[in-house]
């Protein structure tokens, strides 16, 4: 699920979905948004937004699934997951 589409669930849904708050998940998303900003760009551009990138790492912490099965998920590239 893109971030369009989890963030109309209820926070107790999300919670349960994600394992953090609403509020965590922002924090968390600013925090990154600035420290990607002060590397270097590498690579070609993202298939992800920043905040799918950090819904796809969130269940990775939480569940351990493999790449592929996050990428089969979001219908990207195991590469790229």
């Amino acid at each position: 699920m893109r971030y369009e589409e989890l963030a109309q669930l209820s926070p107790s849904e999300f919670k349960r979905l994600c394992g953090v708050t609403f509020a965590t998940f922002h924090l968390m998303l600013s925090v990154g948004k600035d420290a990607v900003r002060q590397r270097p760009k590498v690579g070609g551009p993202c298939q992800l937004s920043w905040a799918d990138q950090l819904l796809l790492t969130l269940p990775y912490w939480r569940e351990y699934r493999t790449y592929f099965h996050m990428a089969q998920d979001w219908g990207i590239h195991e590469n790229s997951a």
